[in-house]
């Protein structure tokens, strides 16, 4: 190796290092503002915490508060989270599948429409969105709007186009000659999807779960639109949000309800890490 191919490559690492202390100072200022008191983060920023028993306080604090129910809200969360990555995988999974073993230019346009819904803002759709869950809801005689399946329901329909684009490119590669000996067999199209096609699926459906499950655990807007700031259905960034008043806000309670909040999401990708790049490239590059 030269010394100016040594020389761009220690740049580069040392470029990587820097960028990743710039996107870890804001994760570790607040865990180490978690752990002090209001006063303290206000006048000692930087510092760090003169007692980490603080963070234990403020936990009990949050979840003790009678005006934000944290406990409740963490519960709503989990629940919005996990219907909704449960109903865009099979769901997702089965267009895509149809997509794909569909020979016909109605299978090529529909692809191209989900792919297109892809770019649409939410904030164009975010009005008429509540309208016609209003509506909807009403016509059905089922509600909708501040309600866990309605939550569910609007996560489908935002999840799925993504995830069909990604799924879709994965079972361009699954072997047909699979699906046609089940068919030889005696095997129908649902029982051929579950039992040959689905199985397979399983490394990029674990990249669909973890980029729509960080999605769905931190979006705010959505879940602010459909359930109100103070219903009876909450999640945790709305939630979060209610410690932060007009003349008042408890940064303490702010910053240590954040860092809960944010375990969920670092302990699944540290787990699961290895599946999100390997599941992207064959998905949609392959």
């Amino acid at each position: 190796m030269t010394r100016r191919r040594l020389a761009a490559k220690v740049l580069a690492e040392a470029l990587v290092v820097l960028l990743l202390a710039v996107f870890l100072i804001p994760f570790a200022m607040v865990v180490v503002n978690s752990a002090k008191t209001s006063k303290d983060i206000l006048f000692h920023t930087l510092d760090l915490p003169a007692n980490w028993g603080q963070l234990f306080v403020n936990i009990g604090l949050i979840f003790n508060n009678r005006t934000v129910h944290y406990a409740n809200a963490f519960l709503d969360s989990a629940l919005i989270t996990f219907f909704s990555l449960a109903v865009i995988v099979l769901f997702s999974s089965m267009c895509a599948w149809a997509l794909v073993r569909t020979k016909s230019a109605w299978s090529t346009i529909l692809f191209f429409a989900f792919v297109a819904a892809m770019v649409i803002p939410f904030q164009v759709l975010m009005f008429p969105l509540v309208r016609w869950m209003r509506v909807l809801g009403d016509l059905i005689h089922f509600k909708l709007l501040q309600s866990i399946p309605g939550m569910v329901f609007a996560y489908l329909g935002f999840g799925c186009p993504l995830s069909i684009f990604i799924l879709h490119g994965f079972i361009k590669n699954i072997p047909y000659e699979l699906e046609e000996s089940a068919t030889i067999d005696g095997c129908s199209q649902a029982r051929t999807f579950f039992e040959i096609v689905f199985p397979l699926l399983q490394p990029i459906i674990i990249t669909v779960l973890i980029l729509n499950g960080i999605w769905i655990w931190n979006d705010y807007l959505l879940p602010l639109l459909m359930l109100g700031s103070n219903g009876a259905v909450q999640t945790i960034p709305v939630a979060v949000t209610a410690f932060a008043g007009a003349y008042l806000k408890q940064w303490d309670l702010i910053l240590t309800s954040t860092l809960i909040a944010m375990l969920p999401v670092i302990v699944l990708y540290l787990f699961a890490q290895r599946y999100i790049i390997k599941g992207m490239i064959e998905g949609a590059i392959k």
